[in-house]
C-alpha cells in the first residue's frame, strides 16, 4: 500500500504508517535538520527509514504529477502554531497553516483515505468555524476556492453544496480527539486526528477503541500494588492517593475496575527506566543521551513526574523547549529530559538518531506524532482499507 507523508517533521507519522504497512512514494518536509534527521538514519540503515525518497522541499511547490503510481494514503500533521494553545492563535491568517496543502494533495493524489493530526486547539471554539472549513474542503477537495475568493465565502459556497441533496460529498470526514496515552503512549498528549475515506468506497470505518487508562493505573498502583513491585519500589517510598486521586480511587475500588479490559497507562518510570541517569553518568555511550543543565519550575511549569504519564513535549517557541520538558523527581529535584528520554515518550525506536543541536532536536521531537498512536490508527485505516480490496 502506497502513501505519501507530508510535513514529515521528526518523523513521528512517518514511521508509524511504515509500522502499519503502507510503503512511502514521498516523504516531503522542508526543515534542514529534520531532513538530515532522515539522511542519518538512512545512513544508519534502520528499519524502513532506509528507502524513503525524502524530497527537502516546500510542499507548496512539490509536484504530485511526478509520483508514478496509485496512492492509498495520504498522512501528514500540517504545522501546528497557528493552532496550537501556546502559539499566536492566528489560524487561517497564520502563514504556517498549512490545511490547503493537505488539501491539494488530497485533490491531485485522489488517495483511497487520508489522516492528518493537529493539536487540541484546532477544536476550540475560536476556530470552530475555520474546523468545519477544513472539513468541508476535506469532503469536497474539487471544490476549488475561486481567485479572490474569501475563505469565509468559500466555506458557504460549500455549505451550500453539502445541504443540497442530491450531491454526495467527495470524502467521508470523521474527526476525534485522541489522547495518546489512551493507545499506550508514556505521555497525556491530546491531538486531533482527522480521517476520510473516499466516498465512493463505501467504507465502514470508527476509531478505535482506547486500549490504556488512567482508572487502570490507579488500580495498579493503590489496590493491586502490581507498578510499585514491578519497580521494586519499597513500601516506605510508596506515595500515597490523595486529593482527587483518592476521590477518584474510590470510584475504582466501587467497582469500575479496568485491569481485564485495557492496561495501566504507561508512566515516565515505564518508559525510561532503564537508562542510566544522564546528570550522574554523563559518559554513557547512548546516543542522545546527554544532560542539559538549567531546568528550573516556574508558574505553569513543574516539570513531568516520574510516576504518571508525561506531560505534552512542547515544541516551544524560537526552538527552545517549554518548561514542561522537564523530568520531576519524586523528591523534587528537576532536570531537562535528554533528547533519548524525550524520544521514548514520544514511541520513536531507540535506533532512531534525532539531528541537529539539544534545542532542535527537541524542537523536532515536541511538533512529532507519537510512533504509536500514528500506529494504531493507521493499522486500523489499512484493515479497512484491506478489506475494501478483498
Amino acid at each position: 500500500m502506497r502513501s505519501v507523508e507530508l510535513f514529515a517533521g521528526a518523523g513521528g507519522m512517518a514511521i508509524g504508517m511504515a509500522n502499519a504497512g503502507f510503503q512511502h512514494a514521498a516523504v516531503i518536509e522542508w526543515n534542514p535538520d529534520a531532513c538530515e534527521t532522515f539522511r542519518e538514519n538512512q545512513r544508519r540503515r534502520a528499519r524502513h527509514i532506509e528507502e524513503w525518497p525524502l524530497h527537502e522541499s516546500d510542499v507548496r511547490q512539490f509536484d504530485y504529477g511526478s509520483l508514478r503510481g496509485d496512492v492509498m494514503v495520504v498522512s501528514g500533521g500540517p504545522p501546528c502554531q497557528p493552532f496550537s494553545m501556546g502559539g499566536k492563535h492566528k489560524g487561517h491568517m497564520d502563514e504556517r497553516d498549512m490545511f490547503p496543502e493537505a488539501v491539494r494533495a488530497v485533490r491531485e493524489l485522489r488517495p483511497r483515505a487520508f489522516i492528518f493530526e493537529n493539536v487540541k486547539g484546532l477544536k476550540r471554539e475560536t476556530f470552530a468555524t475555520y474546523f468545519e472549513y477544513i472539513r468541508l474542503q476535506l469532503s469536497y477537495p474539487d471544490m476549488m476556492r475561486r481567485k479572490d475568493e474569501a475563505w469565509r465565502e468559500h466555506c458557504r459556497r460549500l455549505e451550500k453544496h453539502e445541504t443540497y441533496s442530491r450531491i454526495s460529498s467527495e470524502y467521508n470526514v470523521v474527526s476525534e480527539l485522541l489522547n495518546a496515552a489512551d493507545y499506550g503512549v508514556p505521555q497525556k498528549r491530546e491531538r486531533v486526528l482527522i480521517v476520510g475515506f473516499r466516498a465512493d468506497l463505501n467504507a465502514q470505518w470508527s476509531f478505535p477503541e482506547e486500549t490504556h487508562s488512567n482508572d487502570a493505573l490507579l488500580e495498579s498502583k493503590w489496590i493491586t500494588g502490581d507498578y510499585w513491585d514491578r519497580h521494586e519500589i519499597a513500601n516506605k517510598h510508596r506515595p500515597s492517593a490523595e486529593g482527587r486521586i483518592a476521590a477518584r480511587l474510590e470510584k475504582v475500588r466501587r467497582g469500575a475496575l479496568f485491569g481485564d479490559r485495557v492496561a495501566p497507562w504507561i508512566t515516565v518510570r515505564d518508559a525510561i527506566g532503564d537508562l542510566p541517569d544522564p546528570e550522574k553518568f554523563p559518559d554513557n555511550t547512548i546516543p542522545n543521551h546527554r544532560f542539559n543543565p538549567g531546568a528550573r519550575s516556574y508558574p505553569g511549569h513543574t516539570g513531568s513526574p516520574l510516576d504518571e504519564p508525561a506531560k505534552t513535549l512542547k515544541a516551544g517557541d524560537h526552538g527552545v523547549p517549554g518548561g514542561e520538558n522537564m523530568l520531576a523527581r519524586p523528591d523534587g529535584s528537576l532536570r531537562y529530559f535528554t533528547v533519548r528520554e524525550a524520544a521514548r515518550l514520544q514511541t520513536f525506536p531507540d535506533d532512531y538518531i534525532l539531528r541537529g543541536a539539544w534545542t532542535e532536536a527537541m524542537r523536532q521531537l515536541g511538533n512529532a506524532v507519537p510512533v504509536r498512536l500514528a500506529e494504531v490508527v493507521a493499522s486500523s485505516v489499512a484493515k479497512t482499507l484491506l478489506s475494501l480490496k478483498s
